[in-house]
């Protein structure tokens, strides 16, 4: 074993960075992921929230009614009409970290933005920044290029009170990035339903919400709902719920003004107030899957010492608000239950089909697993691996578990895979599409059954054996189909299996282009045309499934060094249900139209 190269620690070792080369060092702390703006959550998205809280921090103190985004490619302006940052300090504003008016509680009382550090991070992780404080005739403008002051001019003007800044990300940050379109969107919308009275304009679209949350859970959700919302606000809360026919619950969180995509301390009481308000009214103990089994719900609330767990501020932590908060919401949902009756029997009906539901699947439950039992000890369809995949202890981050079609392609997996973290299980044929069933199909349904028991999560996600559960079908019609039914199974009944990053699709080649000399897998069209130009007088394989693959030929595609694997990922859980519906359930004609409006026709390459 080579020595370790041994470093002096002296005083020349010590460095001290500015705060734009902290930044600029250490992006994720303040911005999160970087990514290419394929992800909601891309940083790109938080430059540009970063920004808009201002103006929406604007309008929450009663200074402005509207807000301006434009994009032009990579570039982003942002206008607001508030008060304007004061001449005197608008480069400490977007460039002196800890600076900012938001720690004075007269001028902010209910901020997104408590750390001083938004628009200072937009400013050190954009190629070119701008800001433009339009103050009582006068305007004060500062140009920046990755966060340092390049340029700075004042004068009079006719323009109304405000702030207009503009930037654009820089590429030494986030390579290749692209914004897209609706994702700014879908931000600007939920910026709209929190702020009821704010007009907002992006490019030629213009977003605005009359009814606040009445209006999220009734646009955003693609479920029709059995009964009126029940819906309070007041200066410091805001909440909207009702039930719908769906599989799980749909809920949206925000602390002032901010979409909290995790949730946190206000989410969690909210669903244990909607448990205790349905029980107190009823006089009964349902469980809290049963009342929240449907629920469609939103809450807001406005906080002045909001703590966040994240510079990102995707969830909420201030533990300390819990207690009241539920006391509070419960209290409201059982006077609004008992202001209207309707709404309370259409809930209550909705719970007890519910409860019903839940004792079917129990009866269910049993009968199959002692049908299982019956059967055999172990699952009849699994290659089971050695190695199993325990977080707590820090083992097993390699298991892998390849879901596959067909004992061809199952046969040639089995026979070269590591044996000690790669398990197989091994289809029957297409699976049962879940897209609008229930839970206790899982349980009617073999295959769907002894997938669940192979992965151990039954009880939980939390449970699950593999680190990742990967995909392995053949690169057709049929494969893709049966790879679009287990996705929908997973986001059906498992979904964080899929939002925590377990789920994956191993990419195998299309073709093999080889001579006596070389042999080279090609994954794309793309690939093979280059081997074509680069490779003299080639044999071209082309495989339609994976069985036609050999076992030696296998074990490269599935080895760590030459595996390929596309993540699958969810952008916003809240989306899943009108995804599944519409891609997989039965609103067959909408979906025949969209196919044909969208339908590529490729040329065949010879």
């Amino acid at each position: 074993m080579a020595a370790k190269k041994k470093v002096a620690y002296d005083e020349s070792t010590i460095k001290t960075l500015s705060s734009t080369e902290h930044i600029r060092a250490r992006s994720g702390m303040y911005i999160g992921r970087t990514g290419s703006g394929s992800h909601y959550d891309d940083g790109i998205y938080i430059l540009l929230k970063e920004v808009i809280d201002n103006g929406i921090d604007e309008f929450i103190m009663g200074h402005g009614t509207r807000l301006d985004i434009a994009l032009d490619d990579k570039d982003i302006t942002v206008r607001d009409y508030g008060r304007g940052i004061p001449h005197g300090k608008v480069i400490d504003c977007v460039s002196r970290i800890n600076t900012g008016a938001k720690y004075n509680d007269d001028v902010f009382q209910f901020s997104v933005g408590l750390n001083g550090v938004g628009t200072k991070a937009v400013n050190a992780l954009s190629t070119f920044f701008s800001v433009c404080s339009y103050r009582d005739g006068k305007y004060f403008e500062a140009s920046f290029e990755q966060g340092k002051l390049v340029g700075q001019d004042e004068g009079k003007t006719d323009e109304p009170n405000g702030t207009l800044v503009c930037f654009t990300p820089d590429l030494e940050i986030f390579k290749n990035f692209r914004f897209r379109e609706e994702y700014i969107i879908r931000r600007l919308k939920f910026y709209a339903y929190l702020n009821a009275g704010l007009s907002m304009r992006f490019n030629k679209q213009r977003m605005e919400s009359k009814n606040g949350l009445l209006d999220l859970i009734q646009e955003e959700s693609d479920s029709e709902s059995i009964y009126q919302p029940l819906y309070f606000k007041d200066q410091t809360l805001e909440f909207a719920l009702t039930h719908a026919q769906l599989y799980g619950e749909e809920n949206w969180s925000f602390v002032n003004g901010q979409y909290t995509a995790d949730g946190g301390t206000h989410l969690s009481a909210f669903r244990e107030a909607v448990l205790k308000a349905f029980n107190e009214f009823s006089k009964k103990k349902y469980e809290g899957d049963d009342v929240r089994e449907g629920l469609i719900g939103a809450i807001a609330i406005r906080l002045k010492e909001p703590i966040f767990e994240s510079q990102t501020k995707n969830k909420l932590g201030n533990s300390e608000i819990r207690s009241d908060l539920v006391n509070r919401v419960k209290e409201i949902i059982v006077d609004l239950l008992h202001k209207n009756p309707k709404a309370a029997e259409r809930a209550l009906l909705k719970i007890e089909e519910t409860q019903k539901m839940r004792k079917e699947i129990q009866s269910v439950k049993k009968m199959a697993r002692e049908k299982s039992k019956a059967i055999s000890i172990r699952i009849p369809q699994l290659k089971d691996c050695k190695q199993k995949w325990d977080p707590e202890k820090e083992k097993g981050e390699e298991s892998t578990l390849f879901i596959t079609e067909g004992q061809s392609a199952a046969g040639s997996m089995v026979s070269c895979r590591d044996p000690n973290t790669q398990a197989i299980f091994t289809l029957k044929g297409k699976p049962l599409n879940v897209a609008e069933l229930k839970r206790d199909a899982v349980y009617k349904n073999d295959e769907l059954y002894n997938l669940m028991q192979a992965l151990g999560i039954e009880e939980t996600v939390n449970n699950l054996r593999y680190n990742r559960v990967v995909l392995a079908t053949d690169a057709d019609v049929d494969g893709m189909h049966i790879r679009n039914l287990l996705i929908t199974y997973f986001l059906r009944f498992f979904q964080p299996l899929v939002s925590d990053g377990h789920l994956y699709i191993l990419e195998t080649p299309l073709f093999r282009v080889r001579n006596k000399k070389e042999t080279r897998y090609c994954y794309t069209e793309e690939e093979r045309q280059l081997a074509l130009k680069e490779i003299r007088n080639p044999e071209i394989t082309r495989f339609k499934g994976l069985g036609e693959i050999s076992p030696k030929e296998f074990k490269d595609f599935i080895s760590d060094d030459g595996m390929r694997l596309t993540p699958v990922g969810i952008d916003d859980p809240n989306d899943v249900p009108q995804i599944l519906k519409f891609y997989m359930g039965k609103n067959t004609p909408k979906r025949r139209e969209y196919i044909l409006d969208h339908l590529v026709v490729e040329e065949e390459a010879v």
